[in-house]
């Protein structure tokens, strides 16, 4: 199998693993159910992935990766920077479409306390997250951009909980991210920017879609 089918099968794998959450979520999910979204049948499932948790596992890896590729962490000023990596995780007003999979990746979440794999893939992903946050606040700081005295850990730490809290809310109560959003711009207008800015914090599309999105490249 050469290089670029290998990577088209894995691709497949994931957009099919990624479709059969949104429809079963964690629980009721089988191999079989993957398998009905791929052009991989289960036996060959198996070939790539001993079990369900070893597909789901390297799930949590794609979507690792993806973030860090797709994420915009190149930008000089600190506040694009910033909302640009919350825009990542919060999205935009299309967002609230995903909830299915926000429901699937909520449980396996549940699974993280009782699980040291999965708790080390979502570990790895929140200190990653935790990390961008903290410099882009940092430089900010430095430059001037935000207040003095604002303190990057206690800063990102707290717009971690909300990210995570904001999601953990929309599964359960159906509350829309569109709520977040709206007061962690104005937390960033009121409390993070300097003084005298006169500068307005927006949000955008984020990164909903994603795999939809890649279907059109393949078709093009």
């Amino acid at each position: 199998m050469s290089q670029r089918t290998a990577d088209q099968t894995t691709d497949d794998i994931m957009r099919a693993t990624y479709c059969a959450l949104c429809e079963h979520g964690y629980a009721g999910l089988t191999m079989q159910d993957i398998a009905d979204h791929s052009k991989t049948s289960k036996s060959s499932l198996h070939y790539h992935y001993d079990t369900k948790q070893d597909l789901l596992l390297a799930f949590l890896d794609h979507l690792f990766e993806r973030f860090q590729n797709r994420v915009d962490t190149d930008a000089e000023d600190p506040l694009d920077r910033l909302t640009t990596l919350l825009d990542a995780t919060l999205g935009g007003p299309n967002h609230d479409a995903d909830r299915d999979f926000e429901t699937a990746m909520l449980e396996i979440k549940a699974q993280a306390p009782y699980d040291e794999q999965f708790r080390e893939r979502l570990a790895e992903f929140d200190a990653y997250f935790s990390d961008l946050l903290r410099e882009a606040v940092s430089e900010g700081v430095e430059s001037g951009v935000f207040r003095d005295g604002v303190d990057p850990d206690e800063t990102a730490d707290f717009l971690v909980t909300v990210v995570n809290g904001a999601h953990t809310r929309r599964v359960a109560t159906n509350h829309s991210l569109a709520a977040a959003r709206r007061t962690l711009a104005t937390y960033l207008e009121q409390d993070l920017l300097a003084a005298d800015s006169d500068r307005e914090v927006g949000f955008g599309r984020g990164l909903e879609g994603e795999f939809e999105d890649d279907s059109e490249d393949d078709s093009q």
